[in-house]
């Protein structure tokens, strides 16, 4: 399907592959330190880093501790950071939605008071709209 929602859904739609962009978004960079948090199977947690690395979201750069071979790390790419605000509408909504008493993994704040980071639909021109309020979607198939 050459939908964008659906190619982006292919690329980034599992649990893994999200749980990758956000956790290197969060600092993480090595593959152990990924797979420790995540808890993505190796096999699965190799194909999503290499799935992101050739669609663009990630990049690798060798590093190496002293005494040691040259490995890898990930880093985001401009696309990879692009994917940050999905990241912060998915957790603002699985607060509002999900309820229960569990303590959400990641809460996005703003650097500058604090104040916890919510996705809004903003237009080009500047305003705020709401899916109920005028919002209009054009279909393009």
């Amino acid at each position: 399907m050459d939908d964008g929602v659906a190619r982006v859904l292919e690329l980034v739609g599992d649990r893994w592959a999200l749980l990758v962009v956000r956790e290197v978004s969060l600092g993480l960079r090595r593959f152990n330190e990924l797979e420790a948090a995540t808890a993505a199977p190796r096999t699965v947690l190799s194909d999503r880093l290499r799935r992101l690395v050739d669609a663009g979201v990630l990049q690798t750069r060798p590093y190496q501790v002293p005494g040691s071979r040259s490995r890898t790390e990930y880093v985001l790419t401009d696309a990879g950071y692009d994917l940050v605000p999905v990241l912060s509408a998915m957790s603002d909504w699985a607060q509002r939605h999900l309820g229960g008493d569990a303590t959400p993994g990641v809460d996005y704040r703003h650097g500058g008071c604090g104040g916890r980071v919510t996705a809004r639909l903003l237009c080009e021109c500047g305003e705020q709209t709401a899916p109920r309020e005028r919002l209009i979607a054009a279909v393009n198939r």
